[in-house]
């Protein structure tokens, strides 16, 4: 179900055939009331990539399931994919940005390493009353940040969370580690209150720290500030070690979906609909068997899109919300992996 009263405080919810009372009384948690991507306009296929990593196109869909990706415009900075992201999913609720509480945007590409890129999309959307802030978790970024805004927004009140990256800006064209991999897009979601038994059930959150070199962008930081490297230094490049990362999601992924359900008491068939982090659709294909949701409709959008980080698994919820696959009371899954080393899973059920 999906409120699209202003606020939401009048008793009045609605589904598809149409308004159902709320009973009085009837108890809530915060969910998913709206939904809302972007992704832009320039498409660059397989064979542009293969022409500079010196592989085929048939190399690149055979090891990554992708035939796509989106770059940014040279006029579009991360803040401007955001904000695309975050107006369709205020129109998807019903809800206007000056009713919101929080914007927190999860980006491994900010547009500034200060201020934050929350900030420049509160100022977009013209979110006057909302604190804006960021997160960094890499790929797994959006569920920290859905965390974060699940633990903060008032009972009444609402929230935005978004995820974007601009990975196009940090990928090594001519490395074909890489390069096949990452495009750029944006998703976003409104959080608000829902009747219970919808919602958000639970979050599991875990970074091994002992494994951040296995993904990073080293130069930039405080680390190795931005002047001690030429611009064409390869240190200002997103480095990965995929094989490592393979091996973690190979291993972590199924412990970690394992360990939600345990905890929410959730059987593995009563999950309908399981959205990963799309970062590799031949390597998610490969570990599907070994995650116990056989019943689960497994969610790929990866061939179209190829990995947006952070935008990864909102882009993923939207597009599959907007094919109509989601339906009211449905359980649906949430599952992010990346830099840091991070994993995340989020249980939810559908509120539409």
């Amino acid at each position: 179900m999906s409120c699209t009263t202003s606020p939401c405080l009048s008793g009045i919810w609605y589904t598809q055939g149409g308004p159902l009372e709320e009973p009085p009384g009837t108890p809530r948690r915060h969910g998913i009331l709206g939904t809302g991507s972007y992704l832009p306009s320039r498409t660059v296929g397989n064979g542009e990539i293969a022409a500079r990593t010196g592989v085929t196109e048939d190399w690149i869909l055979r090891k990554t399931g992708i035939r796509l990706r989106h770059y940014a415009a040279d006029d579009e900075a991360t803040s401007d994919l955001a904000a695309h992201a975050a107006r369709a999913a205020l129109a998807d609720a019903g809800i206007r940005p000056g009713q919101l509480s929080y914007i927190v945007v999860a980006t491994s590409t900010p547009d500034h390493p200060q201020p934050a890129t929350a900030a420049i999309v509160q100022h977009l959307i013209g979110a006057d009353n909302a604190a804006a802030f960021d997160v960094n978790a890499v790929c797994t970024g959006f569920l920290f940040a859905l965390d974060a805004a699940y633990g903060i927004v008032p009972e009444d009140g609402y929230g935005l969370v978004i995820g974007a990256d601009i990975y196009s800006r940090i990928i090594n064209p001519t490395d074909r580690r890489t390069a096949v991999l990452f495009g750029d897009g944006a998703g976003a979601v409104v959080l608000g209150p829902v009747p219970e038994p919808a919602g958000i059930l639970a979050t599991r959150l875990r970074t091994f720290g002992d494994l951040h070199r296995t993904i990073e962008v080293p130069a930039g930081g405080s680390r190795l500030p931005a002047r001690h490297h030429r611009p064409d230094d390869p240190a200002h490049y997103f480095a990965m070690k995929g094989r490592d990362v393979r091996d973690f999601v190979t291993e972590r992924l199924p412990l970690a979906i394992k360990e939600i359900l345990r905890d929410t008491d959730t059987a593995p068939d009563d999950v309908h609909h399981f959205i990963p982090h799309q970062a590799n659709g031949q390597m998610l294909r490969e570990i599907t068997p070994t995650l116990g949701l056989d019943n689960a409709h497994h969610h790929l959008v990866v061939e179209d899109t190829a990995n947006t980080g952070a935008a990864s698994v909102p882009l993923t919820l939207d597009l599959v919300h907007r094919r109509g696959a989601l339906k009211s009371g449905d359980s649906i899954l949430l599952s992010a992996f990346g830099g840091g080393m991070s994993i995340g899973t989020t249980l939810l059920r559908w509120a539409r």
